[in-house]
C-alpha cells in the first residue's frame, strides 16, 4: 500500500496560497473594475478661514488610458462644496466638472480651478485635517484629507459678494 508523505499537504496549501495571490492583482485590475480607482492625489491643502467660505487645492492625476471627470465633491466641514475656476480675475462655478486627460495631471490651485467650501461648519485653522469625497462622472468615489494651511496669494476674496451660480 502507498502512502503519501505527509509534507505534501503543506506544499499544496502553500501553492493555493501563492496562486491566489498572484491572480488577486489581476482581478483587481480586470476590464470590469472602474479606471477612476486609479485617479491619484497630491498635495491636497485648505487655505484657512474662521467662517463663510474658503477653496481646497491638489493636484490630480490619471494613468489611466481614459479621460476622468471630477463632477462633485462633499466635506463635513462645509454645507456645500463647488467646482470652481478662475476666469479674467472672476470666480465661477465650472461647467462639467474638472477633467483630469488619460496620462496627465490637472493641479487645483489659487487663481484656477479649486473646490470652493461653502457655509463653512466651524473654523478651519492651520494644521487642521478635511476630509473630502471626490465624485467621478462614472458615480465612483475618491476619498482624500487636505492639511489647512495659511495662504494670503491668488488675489482671491471668499468672503461676501459671491453668489452661487449653481445650475
Amino acid at each position: 500500500m502507498f502512502t503519501r508523505p505527509r509534507r505534501t499537504l503543506p506544499a499544496l496549501a502553500l501553492t493555493a496560497a501563492l496562486a491566489t495571490a498572484l491572480t488577486a492583482p489581476l482581478a483587481a485590475c480586470s476590464a470590469d473594475s472602474p479606471a477612476t480607482a486609479m485617479l491619484t492625489i497630491t498635495d491636497p491643502w485648505v487655505k484657512t478661514a474662521e467662517s463663510g467660505m474658503t477653496a481646497a487645492f491638489a493636484t490630480l492625476t490619471n494613468p489611466t488610458d481614459d479621460d476622468l471627470t471630477v463632477t462633485a465633491a462633499t466635506t463635513d466641514s462645509a454645507a456645500m462644496v463647488e467646482l470652481h475656476e478662475v476666469v479674467d480675475g472672476v470666480m465661477q462655478e465650472r461647467d462639467g466638472g474638472f477633467t483630469v486627460p488619460a496620462g496627465e495631471s490637472l493641479t487645483l490651485e489659487p487663481g484656477g480651478l479649486h473646490l470652493m467650501l461653502m457655509e463653512l461648519s466651524g473654523p478651519i485653522v492651520a494644521g487642521d485635517t478635511v476630509a473630502f469625497t471626490l465624485e467621478l462622472a462614472d458615480g465612483s468615489t475618491v476619498d482624500l484629507t487636505a492639511t489647512a494651511k495659511d495662504f494670503d496669494g491668488g488675489e482671491e476674496d471668499y468672503e461676501g459678494g459671491m453668489e452661487s451660480h449653481s445650475s
